[in-house]
């Protein structure tokens, strides 16, 4: 994520250098457009949710296999960010790779989650995956209505905040990660604490909700950076570019919106 000199919660599209006007203006017949923004995220959503239902069974039958998987989907993630920073060109063979590792690991993620929410007799109506599901999309649905109403705008004051706000969530989310290597639970933040009750519970449910806002407004940013580079006149692989991006954004929320989900139910919906 950026700081406040960036314009966009990934820094692929805030690269002028890749993606200035000056570079990239193309023939018409061989620019991107909003049509094919839209297919190419939608083919990406789509490969995300497929491998997901094959990361969910196979995550769920071989739990202990998770954290191989989320040091996979972490390196893969990295790297085909950085690489397509400095060669977006490679968008249309690397935004597929990020949409497959990602979708799978989030899929383990999600089943490991309803496992637990099941072993507590917690009910979840349509399950975890359907309700984050529906969630994201009203989210995306929501930000973009109020990105184009203009309620919404993405100045570089609202930029520099929610910047600052998603670098302390990173380095908290590595750092919980890597004390989870170590049989360290960080509270109210990590992969554990979905299930607490009481207190912790409840602060938990603030720091989710805090967090998931967070992720939902960087859409705004993303939508505004992305009409630029149509803009600009950029090639048809700024399409899949785009779709990348637009898949970080919507892969952090859904994972928020998993959370959410499981901390609603484990405080208010249990059968017993």
């Amino acid at each position: 994520m950026n700081l406040a000199t960036l314009e966009s919660t990934n820094p692929a599209l805030a690269n002028e250098e890749a993606f200035g006007a000056h570079l990239l203006r193309d023939t018409k017949a061989n620019v991107a457009s909003m049509p094919g923004v839209l297919a190419k995220t939608a083919i990406l959503v789509a490969m995300a949710m497929i491998a997901g239902v094959g990361g969910y069974e196979f995550f769920g039958q071989n739990p202990g296999l998770l954290w191989v998987g989320s040091i996979v989907a972490l390196v893969v993630s990295l790297g085909v960010g950085f690489t397509m920073y400095g060669k977006p060109g490679l968008a249309p063979i690397l935004a597929p790779i990020y949409a497959l590792v990602e979708g799978a690991f989030l899929g383990g993620a999600t089943g490991l989650i309803q496992q637990m929410l099941d072993n507590m007799k917690v009910q979840v109506p349509g399950g975890v995956a359907l309700q984050a599901l529906v969630i994201t999309g009203s989210v995306m649905a929501g930000m973009l209505v109020l990105y184009r109403a203009g309620i919404i705008k993405p100045t570089n004051t609202f930029v520099s905040v929610i910047s600052a706000a998603t670098l302390g969530i990173m380095v908290t989310y590595l750092a919980s990660f890597v004390l989870s290597l170590f049989g360290v639970t960080l509270p109210f933040v990590s992969f554990g604490s979905v299930t607490a009750t009481g207190t912790a519970g409840l602060i938990g449910l603030g720091v989710n909700v805090l967090i998931l806002v967070i992720a939902s407004l960087w859409l705004v940013v993303d939508f505004r950076r992305i009409d630029e580079l149509l803009a600009a006149g950029s090639p048809k692989s700024t399409e899949w570019y785009c779709g990348f991006c637009l898949l970080v954004s919507l892969a952090w929320i859904y994972w928020e919106a998993v959370k959410l989900v499981a901390r609603l139910a484990v405080l208010f919906g249990r059968r017993d």
